[in-house]
């Protein structure tokens, strides 16, 4: 009896429109308690027109029927109007002292969600992805297993000639290791392995993290469609490690649409301090714009660039304007320079208030140009700072020049115009006092020629949606890394920076290494044939490693999203909590022989089934622990154990 009354209530509070969720297929108790309280009066009334909700939930005194609140509270708490499947779906979630979250009266301030786990999803680029992202509230004790350095196995090491085994990781004289590394698995969880490695000495980490665009973008083969507080927390995890790996001298730089940039500027600053950040780079990535788009058509994108410390930072000197590149025509064995006038092309009125005294005087210069002096000497040309007879002023005021005279005479030479008159110009170095403009405009940061294009032009084909410039990530790496610098991308895509490491190690001869970090099947396939064809194409003498996190429940899971359908579901079930971790609280029996066989359970669409089954995994068993390589459950090979112990440089 109780249960048809309970079912005759379920459809009574169906019939109110806020209560009833229509994505879900449930009821929204948190708000039907809610209402309760607030003795809501559509609600009340609801209730009085049915005799049977009428009799057991009101007191009548006098005229007046009064509401018994705590006795429908309890009767839903005790009965559960929702389905036993949502019954069971609580059962699995987070207690603690043995009681559910929401079952213990108490408030807690905080983020959400410690860990999103970025995996799913289709394959075809011409389809909407719909990869689900399972987020996790982990306790204190959990986070820290769940962050221990992870075992790391199926090495390979590629090389111009292409793939074979790695038997040593090469290290520099502080220990350092000195490889380009590509490495697959959850870029969380692989940033925290890298930190015993690597903390406090990567130069510049260059990212291009999901946009949260969501809408017709969702072509990206990275989920795009966060909740926005998600989306966050997935950032934030992702940074607060990320800032400890920089060198105190290092950058971030992450590429960002409208659609975040101020929310993901506030949590930048909270993280990397707001004094270092260090400036926003417009780049025009798409000048024709968006064909469809309702009001402005985007053209740009932005990056966002903090320092680890901005005292301490400083940009290179470059040139990335190709038509003023052309400028410096002149070489020697320091490399590119150019000459130019050492007096103002016109009037600087700021310089001229105190010209007497600083930047007007007379410079003397021999009669064979060689010699170029402050002193007067007989028979010398006296040349002043003055065009078309009117006074101008030399750029460098007498003391310093003095000076620099003394320390680089070969800085400036004198040469005769065409009217004879002696002039003195001065050397100027590639980038040499250049500025690096934050609008960044032209071909070359054009995504469709210089980032599909480029891409397809190297594969034979084209397979990946949006791959960045090739050169905005290039520029970036000129500015901001030098010689045998680190570089780490933990979004690591089709795997542009790795390219554009190599490419610029090529034109200066550097040697910087890049860390790749990147989770999708499809994308790491790219990655790793993308940046072999960089080396054979170009006959770079080069090679990087290809490793991954040691998968555990992480395999269970991608099974699980693989699946087409319940009953591949079902069949997997027995395999899950005989071989892999599942949370302590799940009733496997239970699961098994009642809640699959519910028509509840099997009327939910195949993701929030499949949401369900990775619900039940335990999140913090995903990859096997580096401390756990000898455990012979796992069946790690002596080959893996060998290296990950070589990389962290342990036994």
């Amino acid at each position: 009896m109780e249960n048809i009354f309970k079912n005759k209530l379920y459809k009574l509070f169906k019939k109110d429109v806020r209560l009833w969720d229509e994505e879900k297929k449930e009821l929204n108790e948190t708000l039907l308690k809610d209402l309760i309280d607030k003795l809501d009066e559509k609600l009340i009334e609801l209730l009085l027109s049915n005799k049977e909700t009428k009799e057991k939930f009101f007191v009548k005194i006098k005229d007046v029927y009064i509401l018994k609140q705590k006795a429908l509270k309890f009767f839903i708490d005790e009965n559960r109007l929702d389905n036993s499947y949502t019954q069971y779906k609580n059962k699995i979630g987070l207690r603690v002292d043995n009681k559910l979250l929401t079952e213990r009266d108490e408030i807690v301030l905080g983020w959400p969600f410690k860990d999103c786990v970025l995996e799913g999803g289709m394959t075809k680029e011409d389809q909407k992805r719909n990869e689900i992202f399972f987020n996790e509230v982990l306790a204190g004790d959990e986070i820290d297993r769940l962050f221990d350095p992870k075992a790391l196995v199926n090495w390979k090491r590629h090389t111009v000639k292409g793939e074979g085994k790695v038997k040593e990781l090469k290290r520099d004289k502080d220990g350092t290791i000195r490889e380009n590394l590509i490495i697959k698995g959850n870029n969380l969880l692989a940033l925290h392995s890298l930190k015993e490695q690597f903390a406090g000495k990567v130069k510049l980490i260059y990212i291009d993290p999901p946009y949260n665009t969501g809408g017709d973008t969702e072509t990206f083969t990275y989920n795009n469609n966060f909740k926005h507080s998600t989306w966050l927390t997935f950032i934030k995890n992702r940074l607060e490690i990320a800032e400890k790996l920089l060198k105190n001298d290092g950058f971030i730089a992450i590429t960002i649409d409208h659609t975040e940039l101020f929310y993901l500027g506030a949590l930048a600053d909270n993280i990397f301090g707001r004094e270092n950040r260090v400036g926003i780079v417009s780049i025009v990535i798409r000048p024709q714009g968006r064909q469809f788009a309702k009001f402005f058509s985007v053209t740009t994108e932005y990056m966002i660039v903090y320092a680890k410390n901005q005292e301490l930072a400083n940009f290179n000197d470059v040139v990335l304007d190709e038509n003023i590149a052309k400028e410096y025509d002149q070489k020697d064995e320091d490399g590119k320079f150019k000459y130019q006038p050492l007096m103002y092309s016109r009037f600087v009125e700021e310089k001229m208030k105190n010209a007497k005294e600083k930047y007007f005087y007379p410079i003397y210069v021999s009669n064979n140009l060689q010699d170029i002096t402050l002193n007067k000497k007989h028979g010398y040309f006296e040349v002043w700072p003055i065009n078309k007879k009117r006074k101008i002023c030399w750029k460098i005021q007498k003391e310093k020049f003095k000076e620099l005279l003394k320390s680089s005479g070969n800085k400036y030479k004198a040469l005769k115009d065409k009217n004879e008159n002696v002039q003195i110009y001065e050397k100027y170095r590639e980038g040499e006092g250049t500025k690096i403009k934050t609008h960044w405009i032209g071909k070359r940061y054009n995504s469709t020629t210089s980032g599909t294009g480029v891409l397809k032009a190297i594969m034979g084909r084209k397979e990946f949606s949006y791959p960045k410039s090739l050169y905005a990530v290039l520029d970036t790496l000129k500015i901001m890394t030098s010689d045998d610098d680190i570089i780490l991308d933990f979004h690591a895509g089709s795997g542009t920076t790795g390219h554009a490491t190599l490419a610029l190690n090529k034109e200066d001869g550097g040697n910087r290494k890049f860390i790749l970090v990147e989770q999708l099947d499809e994308h790491i396939r790219i990655c790793i044939e993308r940046n072999q064809k960089v080396l054979t194409q170009e006959n770079i003498n080069d090679n990087f490693v290809y490793l991954e996190l040691a998968k555990w429940n992480e395999g269970a899971k991608e099974k699980i999203l693989k699946a087409k359908n319940l009953k591949e579901l079902e069949k997997l079930f027995d395999k899950l909590y005989e071989r892999y971790f599942l949370n302590y609280n799940v009733k496997t029996k239970e699961f098994k022989e009642k809640i699959l066989k519910e028509e509840e359970f099997k009327k939910l669409g195949l993701d929030k089934q499949k949401k369900l089954f990775v619900e039940m995994l335990d999140m913090n068993q995903m990859y096997i622990n580096f401390s756990e390589r000898a455990d012979k459950k796992y069946k790690l090979s002596k080959e893996d154990i060998v290296l990950s112990e070589k990389f962290y440089n342990s036994k």
